[in-house]
């Protein structure tokens, strides 16, 4: 098994995960650093969501581990998993999934709410974030009543409100138009940078993974940089 690069926020080795008869992931290795965007690319059923999920300890890989700082995701019990996903995880999905009931600024402070913060201080951060994406004016919309590309800049906003050490980006543009997709991205790696986040960005689209500083391909669930070495 390799190990972890130095330095590395986020790393995984020799992850394989099967779902019945079927290999999602047969050995890969993953790193990422403080501050370092990431982009992982490849063909349909490559397993590059697969790896986000073990990443994220949203599931649990067959073998291998994943290792965030000094902890060993595995030895993590759910609770702690779903804090960690709470408060240092960020997450951002194709299609947002923001919860229709609630008005776009209380979907952002949602994170928040959850970890404990009370409403009017968590709706100021959300504020705060809502303008930075500029997005304010739909704070007190609903997601069904905004349009696709403000939809996902609320989600970039719920993103960041908790100021995560990671964000996990699953096919972020996928349901924009080009310009919108442009500007989500353009949003999305400004604020990464400012705050010094780590971005592990799925994508198959080439001029996504251009924002990024270095790109890992998945094919037959292992992980490859653009330069064909093993990560």
């Amino acid at each position: 098994m390799t190990p972890a690069p130095s330095g590395s926020l986020l790393a995984a080795t020799g992850l394989r995960k099967a779902y019945g008869p079927t290999t999602a992931l047969d050995g890969a290795d993953f790193s990422v650093h403080p501050g370092e965007i990431v982009a992982v690319m490849g063909p349909s059923g490559s397993g590059k969501s697969t790896l986000l999920h073990c990443l994220a300890g949203i599931i649990r890989p067959d073998a291998g581990s994943v290792r965030y700082g000094a902890r060993k995701l595995s030895e993590l019990s759910d609770a702690e998993r779903s804090a960690l996903r709470r408060g240092e995880f960020g997450f951002v999905f194709q299609f947002g999934q923001l919860v229709p009931e609630l008005t776009c600024v209380e979907n952002v402070a949602l994170p928040l709410r959850l970890g404990g913060v009370r409403r009017k201080e968590a709706e100021q951060q959300a504020m705060r974030w809502l303008e930075r994406l500029e997005v304010a004016g739909v704070r007190g919309k609903r997601p069904g009543e905004v349009s696709g590309g403000q939809g996902q800049r609320v989600a970039v906003a719920r993103a960041l409100v908790t100021t995560p050490r990671v964000i996990f980006a699953d096919e972020p543009t996928g349901a924009l138009d080009s310009l919108n997709g442009e500007r989500v991205m353009e949003l999305l790696t400004e604020a990464a940078r400012d705050t010094r986040a780590a971005v592990v960005l799925v994508t198959h689209e080439a001029r996504v993974a251009a924002y990024s500083d270095r790109e890992v391909v998945v094919r037959d669930g292992r992980a490859r940089d653009m330069a064909g070495a093993r990560l």
